[in-house]
């Protein structure tokens, strides 16, 4: 039986990137290849679950701009904070007339205490996920980044992701995959499926690496991916 842990830290995600090299001969190339991944925690609460809805259906060097800009502007990152800016102030940093919304929407179920980020820890996946939802603009992907970076729960793979998507694809050489089908790969690398995330992203983010220092640029399936507005991790700068 396998070991499982109720979060990941840098030891464990190392044991268990070996219990899935040992499984998964895709993932064991990674592994080998390129060693363990970047464990990519990020500090849970307000701000960084704001700052993943700012990467929704953008690439993570556009939110991150747009999130520095909002902590130049007003200091550390509190619901009360941002709800003293207005909608004109909020264009300006970078914020669409949507996530305008989405941030407000937030900020305000937080100080009317209609969800407690704090407790989430306490929570089992499901049941971080069924409040997450609950608020307006969060949805399964950014629910399951929220998990799997911010409380660092083992076994969750972010739905229609692209970058996941196309870094299996290109590994293994299987069809390219809806987010449906990939939930269903997926479960093979159960109880460690975000592990086994980090390590496509790994995959996913040398290769590309290695492309534009060989000259050959992002692949051409990720451009139109971008272009047709689908969800995608860009994890230059996790």
């Amino acid at each position: 039986m396998k070991q499982t842990f109720k979060s990941l830290d840098e030891r464990s995600l190392i044991r268990a990137c070996k219990v899935i090299a040992a499984d998964d001969r895709h993932l064991r190339i990674v592994f080998e290849k390129h060693g363990s991944p970047p464990l990519w925690d990020r500090e849970p609460g307000f701000a960084t679950l704001l700052q993943i809805i700012l990467e929704q259906q953008v690439s993570l060097a556009s939110a991150k701009a747009c999130f520095d800009k909002l902590s130049r502007e007003i200091g550390e990152v509190t619901p009360r904070k941002m709800l003293k800016l207005n909608d004109a102030e909020l264009k300006t940093i970078g914020f669409s007339r949507q996530k305008t919304a989405y941030a407000r929407h937030l900020s305000e179920s937080i100080i009317e205490k209609r969800i407690d980020l704090d407790s989430l820890h306490q929570m089992a996946d499901a049941d971080v996920k069924t409040e997450l939802i609950k608020l307006k603009g969060v949805g399964e992907w950014t629910s399951d980044i929220y998990l799997l970076m911010a409380l660092l729960r083992p076994d969750v793979m972010p739905k229609g992701d692209i970058a996941l998507h196309t870094a299996w694809h290109k590994l293994s050489g299987e069809p390219k995959s809806s987010s449906d089908e990939f939930l269903l790969i997926a479960e093979r690398w159960r109880p460690f499926r975000s592990v086994a995330a980090r390590l496509l992203w790994h995959y996913y983010l040398c290769e590309r690496n290695a492309n534009k220092r060989n000259g050959a640029g992002v692949p051409i399936m990720v451009k139109k991916a971008v272009k047709a507005g689908k969800q995608m991790s860009d994890i230059q700068h996790l």
